[in-house]
């Protein structure tokens, strides 16, 4: 059992983190500890931000909602998109907006991009040219990669030829700016890690037990309102093509589903499969990325509270 961090007072006002892979706990977690210390629940995962995909996204409930306070959650419409950067600017307002009002904001997802954009910071890269990105854009990933290894070839050696969308950004910010992403990468500014006192959990069960909840979800999710939800999203006329939340896992699946292409049983099954590869790769990013003062466990402790005052 984990014990209770005693946190030593700071000047610096608290965070709260609760992280992890998809279906670990953390919704559950986080209301939990929010409950204890009077705290606001605030949404770090890039499909719970959009508003059109409650079930499909495992957003907490309506009744999960009215037990303590959330933000970020279904904030944003389908139609728009929703980068790390302006997530990292709403959620540093919501952050403040808590503090000043005396309480503890609570902090919880899995999108490391999300979290690491909060708290580091974002590479200032300016505004990119619309045509050189729609040039860059419509260029087949094996031409834009092998432009790449001429342009940037540093961006072209960490990334995978068939990296789509990273060997296009790397692409469109050399073309654009006149410097590879690597000058940007080194001037990151606007994070708050700095300003406060952040203490936090990784939930890392194990992970043959995290895929089968995993699948497990997933089919419920198809019963529970997730076809209803992309039904209504793919009869929009306002949702580009290339809009983020109709590349959100579970999206394409039943969207080809609607389609005709797949039937029930396919789609759910791909759609399993897309939740279990974004699992691992939640589950290494968890295991390796994280300082290591960011307290591992395999599942909720109830008697883990660590904004203990010291």
């Amino acid at each position: 059992m984990v014990s209770p961090t005693i946190q030593s007072p700071s000047p610096h006002p608290r965070v709260a983190l609760i992280a992890g892979p998809t279906a670990s706990g953390k919704s559950a977690m986080a209301i939990e500890l929010a409950e204890r210390i009077g705290g606001t629940v605030i949404n770090a995962d890039a499909s719970q931000v959009y508003r059109d995909l409650r079930v499909l996204s495992a957003r907490p409930s309506t009744a999960d909602e009215a037990r303590v306070p959330h933000r970020l959650f279904g904030y944003v419409d389908g139609a728009e998109a929703c980068s790390a950067a302006r997530w990292a600017r709403d959620a540093t307002a919501a952050i403040d907006a808590v503090h000043a009002r005396g309480g503890v904001p609570v902090l919880v997802g899995g999108t490391g991009l999300y979290l690491r954009t909060l708290l580091d910071g974002i590479a200032p890269v300016p505004e990119i040219d619309v045509d050189i990105r729609a040039a860059v854009r419509a260029l087949p990933v094996a031409d834009a990669y092998a432009a790449l290894a001429r342009e940037d070839p540093s961006a072209a050696a960490r990334l995978a030829p068939a990296d789509t969308t990273r060997v296009a950004r790397a692409l469109e910010v050399v073309r654009s700016t006149g410097h590879p992403l690597s000058h940007w990468q080194r001037q990151h500014a606007g994070g708050i890690g700095a300003r406060i006192t952040l203490s936090a959990a990784v939930l890392v069960p194990d992970r043959e037990e995290l895929l089968a909840r995993c699948d497990r979800r997933l089919e419920a999710m198809f019963d529970e309102g997730a076809v209803q939800e992309v039904a209504a999203l793919t009869r929009r006329d306002d949702v580009p093509a290339d809009a983020p939340v109709l590349r959100a896992i579970g999206v394409p699946e039943i969207a080809a589903m609607l389609a005709g292409s797949l039937d029930r049983d396919e789609a759910i099954s791909r759609a399993q499969l897309s939740t279990r590869q974004y699992a691992k790769r939640q589950f290494t990013w968890f295991r390796n990325q994280p300082p290591p003062t960011w307290q591992r466990m395999e599942r909720l402790d109830p008697q883990f509270y660590f904004l203990q005052d010291g």
